[in-house]
């Protein structure tokens, strides 16, 4: 085994910092020449050394031409049932390969922003399986432990994430091939929303529930690679692409209400049970957990393989399965084989009922911020696997076979570690574009057990600061007066699934005035330069969508403007006509609204 390179482990903002310092090319060199020498399962195929200097050459070159390219130099992986222009596609089948003749939706996406494509990872066969034994390039073993599986089917992925070779890797996720790896191997794995990352380009599994998924060390990391991968706007080559709605929160609660099933099963495996348990408790300590019925939800992930859903499967294979049968993987064989026996009826049928348990879904997620799962029940050894190929691979997907077929976004997330030193996960699930709002709280999670970054051994600084940047969907508003925590129009934000970012103050510029004759009190903010003060303000996210319907709200003589943070961000925020000032009173000196509100009542109970 060769030794690691220098960047192993390297989380993607330190790819990042250090591919602008001029080695760039040498460091992917020297990464790629590692790889070359090491027999490792988790890639089929990996990039050319002419062809590396050829992309880097050209990469470069938009570089010096000042083209903004946030990923520049950083290398990637990606699942190889996606397309990437020049490369061969397997989809784990050799007689399947082909030779793509233009990169996925995703890929030309990632290439955009400056990404460097080094290699295709290995999977379970046509993207069947979540247990990463299924591929005639061999078994993919735990990065903790070679006797367990990794997860599939989007093993190789997490593999070369896990050890630190790439800092990111695209998966893909039909019934958990995004989250089930991640869980394994001790990983963020983010399965977007169906429709937000474009799946032009990609083998289908289940063209209608396929999503392409993200692995990463982080969940900033997973999150930033999954905006870039999405683009600017829906692709208009993927007939499931689709468009934001803007209106979905951006961010949890401080303390979230999470749903969690009220019977929890395990098939048996004491070490997760017990580690869940574990997890279970410090999630108390950050969330209020509410227990609930469970039984739609598994109901739902049931029609995934015992539907007509299957018959996606066959489809997918085409002529490959009457042809050359032999071609295929046994087992996935013999999924696929049963997709045959479904008649329209019969899809009709599963439809209905996946309607009405995907209603009942989203109605018990409504009265909650989101749920919360084992990623897996879970894991076996690759001989158990050898034994119970069907049985066992079902069980791992036990809580996560519904969410495509419910339409619900999920974020698998490290959650410690079992007593044999493998990893255990949890996954929060919610309905479609909260993506942003579970990775906020993902965040936080990840900070609050600050565990090991997958299998590198390199830590996860309890210090490091959860990063905030205002979402790409929301506006970030600086609220000063009657719209602050638990005043009297605080709801208008709150109904409109704005969510609450942080306290802070405004540059030392401002000069805050008791409006006369207002109803809730309202307070005036204005910016007077150096003859102003810090004010303390509250930084709330509102979906772009609600924005407008809440500035109609505003009445004279406020209005909404720029402001400037103490720490020099630029925010939206309440502004007020100068008139207004002529008989308003200077409460500068009180540095706040709450203040304010506080020397009132002490004169009103003084009076009283």
């Amino acid at each position: 085994m060769q030794k690691p390179p220098q960047t192993s482990g390297w989380t993607l903002a330190e790819w990042q910092k250090a591919q602008q310092d001029g080695q760039g090319f040498r460091r992917l060199q020297v990464l790629l020449t590692c790889l070359e020498k090491d027999k490792d399962v988790a890639w089929i195929s990996r990039i050319a050394a002419e062809r590396l200097e050829k992309e880097w050459q050209l990469l470069d070159a938009r570089k010096q031409a000042g083209e903004p390219l946030p990923l520049f130099g950083v290398p990637f992986a990606i699942k190889d049932n996606i397309d990437a222009e020049g490369w061969i596609t397997t989809a784990a089948c050799p007689e399947f390969a082909y030779q793509a003749e233009k990169d996925a939706g995703v890929i030309a996406e990632l290439r955009k922003a400056g990404a460097l494509l080094i290699g295709k990872t290995n999977l379970d066969q046509f993207a069947t399986g979540l247990v990463g034994t299924r591929s005639p390039y061999g078994a993919v073993p735990n990065s903790f432990n070679p006797d367990y599986v990794s997860g599939g089917s989007s093993s190789g992925s997490a593999s070369v994430v896990a050890r630190g070779l790439v800092p990111f890797a695209l998966g893909t996720d039909t019934a958990g091939s995004g989250r089930v790896p991640a869980g394994f191997n001790n990983l963020v794995g983010l399965k977007p929303t169906r429709g937000w990352l474009s799946t032009s380009g990609v083998v289908p599994a289940c063209r209608t529930l396929d999503c392409v998924s993200v692995f990463a060390l982080t969940v900033e990391d997973a999150l930033q690679v999954a905006r870039l991968a999405a683009g600017e706007s829906p692709d208009p080559t993927d007939p499931w692409s689709r468009t934001h709605p803007q209106t979905t929160p951006v961010a949890l609660p401080e303390r979230p209400r999470l749903a969690i099933p009220s019977k929890l099963e395990f098939y048996g495996d004491t070490q997760m049970q017990v580690a869940f348990a574990q997890a279970r408790s410090q999630l108390e300590e950050v969330a209020d957990l509410v227990e609930i019925d469970f039984s739609a939800f598994a109901d739902l992930a049931a029609l995934l393989y015992q539907g007509p859903w299957v018959a996606e499967r066959t489809h997918a294979l085409g002529s490959l399965l009457g042809e050359h049968p032999e071609a295929i993987d046994p087992t996935v064989r013999q999924i696929v084989s049963q997709g045959g026996q479904f008649s329209a009826l019969d899809y009709f049928a599963a439809e209905y009922r996946r309607q009405a348990l995907s209603r009942r879904i989203h109605r018990q997620l409504a009265e909650v911020d989101a749920l919360v799962v084992p990623t897996s029940p879970r894991i076996r050894t690759l001989a158990e696997m050898e034994k119970e190929p069907l049985v066992y691979n079902s069980q791992f997907g036990t809580y996560t076979n519904f969410t495509n077929l419910a339409d619900l976004c999920a974020l698998a997330l490290p959650a410690g570690f079992r007593e044999d030193g493998l990893p255990v996960g949890l996954t929060l699930i919610a309905t479609a574009w909260q993506d942003t709002a579970l990775a906020e709280f993902g965040q936080r999670w990840q900070a609050h057990l600050a565990l090991s970054l997958g299998a590198t051994g390199r830590e996860f600084s309890s210090t490091q600061e959860v990063v905030r940047p205002p979402a790409p969907d929301a506006v970030r508003l600086a609220v000063v007066g009657a719209h602050l925590t638990g005043m009297p129009l605080n709801f208008q934000l709150t109904s409109r699934n704005a969510r609450l970012v942080e306290a802070t103050e405004t540059a030392p510029e401002y000069q805050l005035y008791a409006l006369a004759n207002t109803t809730p009190p309202k307070p005036g903010l204005v910016k007077v330069g150096d003859a102003g003060a810090s004010i303390k303000v509250e930084l709330w996210d509102i979906p772009l969508a609600h924005f407008g319907a809440f500035v109609a709200e505003i009445p004279e003589p406020l209005g909404i403007g720029n402001l400037s943070l103490k720490d020099g961000r630029v925010v939206k925020g309440f502004i007020c006509e100068p008139l207004a000032l002529e008989s308003a009173t200077d409460i500068t000196h009180l540095g706040g609204w709450r203040a304010y509100i506080a020397e009132l009542n002490k004169q009103k109970e003084a009076s009283a």
